[in-house]
């Protein structure tokens, strides 16, 4: 479709008005905005804002709005999700949106006797943290539970940490984690006689996970050179290597994150947390693995199935400030950010399928270098009139390279 043709889609799918629509045009984001938003603003900087199609989740249709700089990532998310679709599409669930904030108690001179005291006096502890967390106490939430975790022997000597766990409803939460932990640390003092020096949220947030699993029937895998259960042998024997070989599981995990990250962005998310829960999370074992599992099914097709943490947010912070993570919002129809959770799982879970998938057939770069090939074209200088006809000139040739975009500008140049 043309790109008006694709807007005009995106309109009528989420009723978007002009206003809407303009805001996609245009980045969401005035001048007076992003200088309100961060610190020392001179400009703006725009990603291109894309829709990845074919996902069915939990019996739903969903467009996911993706933002994301590398060319194939939605095309391939797109097409792996339309792979799930042929067998029923993704089954999704996500945890209540259980956050961790910790303090770190020092200077404690009976360690255990300092545990004890706090747990008698644990409800007065979640009294007060709640007095930080008004609004989504109104909303259901609120601190629900105190944990202590001594550790032993560290650089610094015995120190004890504590767990506050808080129900942060449709929330990221970090804000209201960090008050709510500032508030209660003279309390707790107090109680136990010791120090305290770090309060702050943990982005490992273990207790809100999401995970989305789907199957792949072995028709729809087969290529003019592979049946579909050669196919899924090879994706199982590249899933192997990722779950063995921490090198590898680096790059699959990042081509997970290459479509979670683009849904967070998209949605005025905080996509820098996410990957710090995700990949601590995969090494939660000792030993850095996939994210991923992919198995063969009792009827020989494929099975995938992704868990990581997922903060998530539909309010608060740039979802209230961003129009456009407000519309992509509104085309994504989310009503919580457990479902927004989900569909970030099965947009993750669809992603490395592409990726492994192209990987173990034809290799990554020859679907990846036909879309790079209009970035090139625009990097040696074509227009927005001509790029598409140089990327075709060196896809047709099969010479996708910068300095054949220049020549293929240059004598496009000379002609005119």
């Amino acid at each position: 479709m043309s790109l008006a043709e694709r807007q005009a889609i995106a309109r009528e799918w989420a009723a978007l008005d002009d206003a809407e629509l303009t805001t996609l045009r245009d980045s969401g984001l005035s001048m007076t905005e992003a200088d309100l938003m961060i610190e020392n603003v001179i400009g703006r900087f725009s990603l291109p804002f894309a829709i990845a199609t074919n996902f069915r989740i939990n019996g739903r249709d969903y467009l996911a709005p993706m933002v994301v700089e590398e060319a194939s990532v939605v095309a391939a998310c797109s097409n792996a999700a339309k792979l799930f679709r042929q067998g029923g599409g993704f089954s999704a669930s996500a945890d209540e949106p259980i956050m961790i904030g910790q303090l770190q108690v020092l200077d404690l001179a009976d360690m255990d006797a300092a545990v004890d005291a706090i747990r008698s006096c644990e409800s007065e502890i979640l009294e007060r943290a709640n007095a930080a967390c008004g609004s989504i106490v109104a909303r259901g939430g609120g601190a629900i539970d105190l944990q202590a975790r001594p550790l032993r022997e560290t650089p610094i000597g015995d120190m004890l940490i504590l767990h506050l766990h808080v129900d942060v409803r449709d929330a990221m939460g970090a804000n209201a984690i960090n008050t709510a932990v500032e508030l209660i640390a003279p309390l707790i003092e107090s109680i136990c006689g010791g120090r305290i020096n770090l309060r702050i949220l943990s982005n490992l947030s273990d207790r809100r996970m999401a995970r989305a699993s789907g199957t792949i029937p072995k028709r729809a895998l087969e290529t003019k050179d592979a049946t579909g259960t050669k196919v899924i042998q090879w994706i199982l024997e590249a899933a192997a290597f990722a779950e063995a070989d921490p090198y590898r599981a680096a790059t699959h995990n990042k081509g997970i994150m290459n479509g979670i990250d683009a849904l967070a962005l998209a949605t005025g998310n905080d996509w820098r947390a996410i990957e710090a829960g995700a990949h601590a999370y995969a090494a939660q074992s000792g030993r850095y693995r996939s994210l991923t599992q992919w198995t063969l099914d009792e009827d020989g097709d494929l099975r995938g199935e992704i868990e990581l943490p997922l903060a998530l947010g539909i309010v608060g912070g740039a979802t209230r400030t961003h129009r456009g993570a407000q519309t992509a919002l509104k085309l994504l129809g989310v009503q919580s950010a457990r479902e927004l959770a989900q569909v970030a799982a099965a947009v993750g879970l669809a992603q490395n399928l592409a990726a492994i998938r192209a990987l173990a057939t034809d290799g990554i770069q020859k679907g990846h270098m036909r879309m790079h090939a209009r970035q090139l074209a625009l990097a040696a200088g074509a227009n927005n009139v001509n790029a598409r006809a140089v990327a075709a000139q060196m896809i047709e040739e099969g010479n996708i390279r910068l300095r054949r975009a220049e020549a293929i500008v240059r004598e496009q140049r000379q002609k005119s």
